[in-house]
């Protein structure tokens, strides 16, 4: 599509896609590169601006994550965030070194100068504390923004003025206006910065200067139209596997195409308790949707392929190919098939190693866990450029119900990936059961309290669900002892899933949940509470 664009570099930051996702909510489109990426090709994109991400180097180290100087002179606004920043000073003849006193957390950053950057940004303050950098400074504001750096930036590079700074840090801002290159030493793109957002809004249309044309509704039609000159007459198989991304693909199609698509649903055995039925009652013959719908049973037939795997990422190919072949088989009873649709979305792509240069975190079935032959002219992914929550956004635009667009998350290789080790009958059946519960127990008590309250209970998770670790322990039950399997409870609470902490659920509700899955989940003598948030870990557990 057609549409302006701000383009993130990454240096191996672990907030890059937090960095897009903060831009596309000015409703500006953003994508994200690695900083291998030529010059000629960003030169091509016509990006309205560039943001450097940051990163893990010392941009003076040899070997370290770096630029070419024509990047600062290709008259595209750039805007460099914490290592970026550093790099910027550095390569156009700063001086970076290592900081006297490393600064981590949350730091008040106080502006000295106006700056495009910074406007209406801050409260005005007489307390300044550390050393005053700009003697001919007016007024001074202060902000709380978020530091994580071990270098800084102790000399800002000729042509640029100083526009911040803190009690450790003499340059925490510097910017060149007559270039439109500017610097931060700190993360805007953290909720933990407070006013992040509207420095970052002030970047995109002050600066560079984006008329914010990024909204669903325009995508909706945009790419409706798209869809149809892509396929013309050609006929579509849809993957639908029920969640979130897929039934968005899929009734997005559906506007666009019509009875020229199918939909497969494969029930390969690992969906959450009762959720074949739930996908068939939906979207199936009796449902609301024009769809033409084929449910595949094959849960034997991936049990098999699993039988023995315990490397997460052995356990995600064979998911995803085997995917693959049953869309092939169907495709062949259905007769010729030019086009394949999966629900793909921009965190896929990215966590896959696809976009950025933040390492491969995970293969997705839609995207790394692809096989190398695939049996059809394409493969169509119309919410690739999409972040989770606004995927949400265009089904809501496509009129599917709110029910089904908020429902939580479930992944591509569904419970294979939340039962740690081999995968087996038995043991879906213990995740299913004891996730059930979970979620049962969990949804009452938030339901409860929103009633009596008349607002949501604010524990109340964003995802939340029952893994089976591949732990097994001595306990004791009816005086008899027992050797069974432990169960992992996971809640998280977030806003856009790239980030996430641990839920507060109440003791008495975990302690509910807890009796009732020992007591009613044959297979299980105990139960944990995931704490961890993400980073450092992820919010599935392979």
């Amino acid at each position: 599509m057609n549409r302006e664009t701000v383009i993130v570099i990454d240096f191996g930051g672990q907030y890059n896609q937090l960095v897009a996702r903060r831009v596309r909510e000015c409703n500006v489109y953003c994508e994200i590169y690695s900083y291998k990426t030529e010059l000629s090709k960003i030169k091509e994109m016509n990006p309205k601006g560039i943001i450097l991400t940051g990163g893990p180097n010392s941009c003076y180290e040899e070997g370290a994550a770096t630029c070419s100087s024509e990047l600062f002179n290709m008259g595209i606004p750039v805007l460099g965030l914490c290592y970026g920043a550093q790099l910027m000073m550095y390569v156009l003849g700063g001086k970076v070194e290592k900081a006297p006193v490393r600064e981590y957390g949350k730091i008040e950053v106080y502006v000295d100068r106006t700056s495009p950057l910074f406007a209406e940004v801050g409260t005005k303050t007489e307390n300044m504390t550390g050393v005053i950098w700009d003697d001919h400074r007016t007024d001074t504001y202060a902000t709380t923004c978020w530091m994580s750096h071990n270098d800084y930036i102790s000399e800002a590079a000729p042509g640029f003025s100083v526009v911040a700074h803190t009690a450790d840090c003499p340059v925490a801002a510097a910017e060149n206006p007559e270039k439109n290159l500017y610097a931060i030493q700190f993360h805007p793109e953290v909720l933990h910065t407070v006013e992040g957002t509207k420095m970052l809004s002030n970047f995109v249309y002050e600066v560079c200067g984006c008329a914010g044309d990024w909204k669903m509704d325009s995508f909706v039609k945009q790419s409706i139209e798209a869809i149809r000159n892509k396929v013309g007459n050609g006929k579509v198989l849809c993957a639908l596997s029920g969640g979130v991304d897929s039934s968005v693909a899929a009734v997005l199609l559906s506007k666009a195409i019509g009875n020229q698509l199918t939909c497969v649903f494969v029930d390969q055995g690992l969906l959450r308790k009762n959720e074949g039925d739930e996908v068939e009652e939906v979207f199936g013959p009796d449902g609301n949707y024009d769809l033409n719908f084929i449910r595949v049973n094959a849960q034997e037939r991936f049990y098999r392929k699993l039988a023995g795997v315990e490397e997460p990422e052995r356990k995600r190919k064979i998911i995803g190919e085997e995917f693959i072949r049953v869309f092939e088989e169907e495709a062949k009873k259905i007769g010729a098939v030019d086009f394949l649709v999966q629900g793909t979305i921009y965190p896929d792509v990215v966590e896959s190693g696809l976009g950025g240069e933040s390492a491969v975190i995970k293969s997705h079935h839609n995207v790394g866990g692809l096989p190398d032959y695939v049996d059809f002219k394409e493969i169509i992914e119309p919410l690739r450029d999409l972040f989770k929550d606004e995927v949400r956004k265009v089904g809501l635009e496509l009129g599917i119900p709110e029910y089904l667009v908020f429902r939580q998350p479930f992944p591509g290789p569904g419970l294979g990936i939340r039962i740690i080790g081999e995968v087996t009958a038995e043991k879906v059946r213990i995740v299913q059961d004891a996730d059930a519960i979970y979620r049962e127990e969990v949804d009452k008590t938030a339901a409860a309290y929103a009633k009596d309250q008349g607002k949501a209970a604010p524990w109340k998770p964003d995802q939340y669900f029952a893994a089976l670790t591949n732990m097994r322990s001595v306990g004791v039950m009816g005086d008899e002892r027992t050797y069974d399997y432990a169960v992992a409870l996971r809640a998280v609470k977030t806003i856009d899933f790239m980030t996430a902490e641990s839920a507060e659920i109440p003791w008495s509700v975990l302690q509910t949940v807890m009796n009732r899955i020992i007591n009613e989940v044959k297979g299980v003598n105990r139960v944990v509470y995931d704490l961890t948030s993400k980073p450092p870990g992820t919010i599935e557990f392979e």
